[in-house]
């Protein structure tokens, strides 16, 4: 069966109209088209300062689905958006450290999202 990653995009009100990105399944080669159409979706809508990927139902990230990550940071730093990741396992959060994805994106806890 083909990896998958999908992904929902809704405007949370109650964080001051952050936009939420939930994705769900792998984050991997699928990611190249459903996460950057994710991403345009959400700063289409309301244009929100800020753009929360929620990793609560990833179940994988491989070296691609960080490539497609990355290439979501540029454009929102391009942008003057403020990217944030929650719901990340202490060994994702551990690689996103090692590869300093940290450094361009808060990664905030769960209850602050």
């Amino acid at each position: 069966m083909p990896s998958t990653c999908e992904t929902q995009v809704r405007i949370a009100a109650e964080s001051g109209g952050t936009a939420v990105v939930t994705l769900t399944g792998e984050v991997d080669g699928s990611a190249k088209t459903v996460l950057p159409a994710a991403y345009a979706e959400a700063v289409a809508t309301n244009e929100p300062g800020r753009v929360l990927l929620d990793f609560h139902s990833v179940d994988y990230i491989n070296s691609t689905g960080i490539a497609v990550l990355v290439s979501v940071l540029a454009l929102a730093r391009a942008e003057r958006r403020t990217i944030a990741a929650a719901g990340l396992t202490e060994h994702y959060r551990h690689i996103f450290t090692i590869t300093r994805l940290v450094d361009f994106m808060e990664v905030v806890d769960p209850a602050t999202t």
